[in-house]
């Protein structure tokens, strides 16, 4: 995704910081290209005197960790639990040990959000990634759920050579060219990749996203976006293809994420008679009272759809707009656990009996990321982050539970299957496969 999503505050190092040695004086000579750190966040980790000491991460003793990041803290976490839920389900099935019982693997969840932004929060994503690259027995990092906060962490581990696997992130500049510039190269200050992602990235999803919206019925559409770098690349995408296929694209905007309402903003939108609208964003930037005040003007589901990405495919979604979540749409870059067939509904059927619930949309592809990190671990033997790095980041033709796919030059997977949700009795529903190929 999700979800995911960038944050504007000017993220410069201070001048104090400028050690060259290890990660944390890795981290912080990448300074200039790195614009997504608070000041205040850096001035932390400038004074942590428990910063690894080397880029190897070549730890003695037969235990290797894993550490993942996620918002735990407020509305993502019916979401994200999930995920977690998902890596502790692949660590026991080896019983958390691979090389017939050599290497012994433990695991950390980290949360990345806070109380007071109830979301993912920048010092709070920089933190976790220093506290892994600090702990020599940590070889991987799985996470993040938000593209922004993915901004952040990826070069501060790609300095201490520590792979990173993404259940979730799908912002395009984190692997390749067509977000913002400098992408992707500014988050890899060795050159080396160290960040691959098991879901596709948002030039196929916005794409997709067009294409179901004409099939729809759409001929007129507003996009809007939160403003983050997730929701904005979604949007631009969207609009992109909408106007390529033939769709009309009456208005554009980026909302504020802690209005009170946008009841003006749906009364401009309803002057302009759309068919459709569409949100490029996560849940968590008020876009349940968007949906809410669509509906309160008039702007009824039957009359104006409303279509947003993975980013509100989530049942806190339809718990933020209430009633009025019926009938909106959403795409997922994927398939959802319910739809997955073979292993994949192995998978479903097993989680359900473990935990007792419904894995959410993410969860497959949080067990995916932690088979490919274990996998990556049981063949090199050896608590070694280079070596694990290069096993993880060399994965091909994998069998999992989401088919058979391989990580590209880039990192991206090769898997290109999505969906199409709509809201219906209160809950997701799946309606379609997706054409992620047509653009």
């Amino acid at each position: 995704m999700s979800q995911e999503h960038s944050q504007n505050q000017d993220r410069r190092f201070p001048p104090s910081c400028t050690s060259s040695s290890g990660a944390a004086g890795a981290t912080l000579s990448f300074a200039n290209a790195l614009t997504t750190l608070t000041l205040g966040l850096l001035v932390s980790a400038c004074g942590n005197p428990n910063t690894n000491t080397g880029t190897t991460g070549t730890a003695s003793g037969n235990t290797v960790k894993i550490i993942s990041s996620f918002p735990l803290t407020g509305s993502s976490v019916g979401q994200t639990q999930t995920i977690v839920n998902s890596i502790k389900q692949a660590l026991e099935e080896t019983n958390s040990t691979v090389c017939d019982g050599k290497i012994k693997i433990e695991y950390e969840s980290l949360d990345d959000a806070t109380a007071a932004t109830g979301k993912w929060d920048a010092a709070k994503e920089a933190e976790n990634a220093n506290k892994a690259v600090s702990d020599p027995n940590v070889v991987a990092y799985i996470g993040t759920f938000n593209s922004g906060a993915a901004k952040i962490a990826i070069p501060i581990l790609n300095q201490a050579n520590l792979v990173m696997v993404s259940p979730a992130n799908t912002a395009v500049g984190l692997t390749k060219a067509g977000g913002e510039p400098g992408e992707p190269e500014k988050y890899y200050p060795t050159k080396v990749r160290n960040y691959a992602r098991v879901v596709p990235a948002d030039d196929l999803q916005g794409a997709a996203a067009a294409n179901w919206a004409q099939s729809l019925g759409a001929k007129k559409v507003y996009v809007l976006d939160d403003q983050e770098v997730y929701g904005k690349g979604l949007a631009e995408v969207f609009k992109a293809t909408a106007k390529k296929i033939g769709i009309e694209v009456v208005g554009t905007e980026g909302i504020d994420s802690k209005a009170s309402d946008y009841k003006a903003l749906m009364n401009k939108i309803k002057s302009l008679n759309p068919d459709l609208i569409y949100f490029g964003g996560i849940t968590q930037n008020n876009a349940g009272q968007l949906i809410k005040d669509a509906r309160n003007v008039g702007l009824s589901a039957d009359k104006v759809k409303f279509m947003g990405p993975d980013g509100i495919f989530e049942q806190a979604l339809v718990d933020a707009a209430g009633k009025d979540a019926e009938g909106v749409f959403a795409t997922f870059g994927g398939i959802p656990p319910k739809q997955l067939t073979g292993a994949g509904k192995t998978w479903y059927d097993s989680y359900k009996k473990k935990f007792n619930s419904e894995p959410e949309a993410y969860a497959a592809y949080g067990y995916e990321a932690a088979k490919v990190v274990i996998n990556g671990i049981g063949k090199v033997c050896k608590s070694d982050r280079e070596a694990v790095r290069a096993a993880v980041m060399g994965t091909k033709d994998y069998e999992g539970i989401l088919g058979k796919w391989s990580f590209d030059a880039n990192g991206d997977t090769t898997l290109t299957s999505m969906s199409g949700n709509s809201v219906k009795g209160g809950k997701w529903e799946f309606v379609t496969i997706l054409d992620a190929a047509k653009k």
